[in-house]
């Protein structure tokens, strides 16, 4: 599991490889918190390479939306395979977050 962070077009976009689980939950918690810290107010998180988030990644992950709200930010989510948006949609996630097919998808407008 890693999780890359870089600044595309003023967006700050993390690209999470592997799993989110409870084990590596509280490393993209912190990534996400630092850059915010900076002053950092965009955000996509890109699932493309992610095949698995146990709820306790679904906890942080509403977390951190709850956060960059809160400072005046957005964050999106893209690239969730079929059964992540299943998931989603299930625990009514796709609600809070703006989902999109694509990490372009989700930078356009943001």
């Amino acid at each position: 599991m890693s999780f890359s962070v870089v600044k595309q077009d003023g967006v700050t976009v993390v690209d999470v490889e592997g799993q989110l689980i409870v084990g590596n939950r509280q490393e993209l918690k912190q990534k996400v918190l630092d850059e915010l810290e900076g002053g950092e107010r965009r955000f996509v998180i890109d699932f493309r390479q992610t095949g698995y988030i146990d709820s306790s990644g679904l906890g942080v992950l509403v977390s951190l939306s709850k956060k960059i709200r809160e400072q005046g930010g957005e964050l999106r989510l893209s690239g969730l395979n079929e059964d992540l948006r299943t998931l989603f949609e299930l625990t009514k996630l796709d609600t809070l977050f703006r989902i999109t097919h694509t990490k372009e998808e989700a930078l356009q407008g943001l």
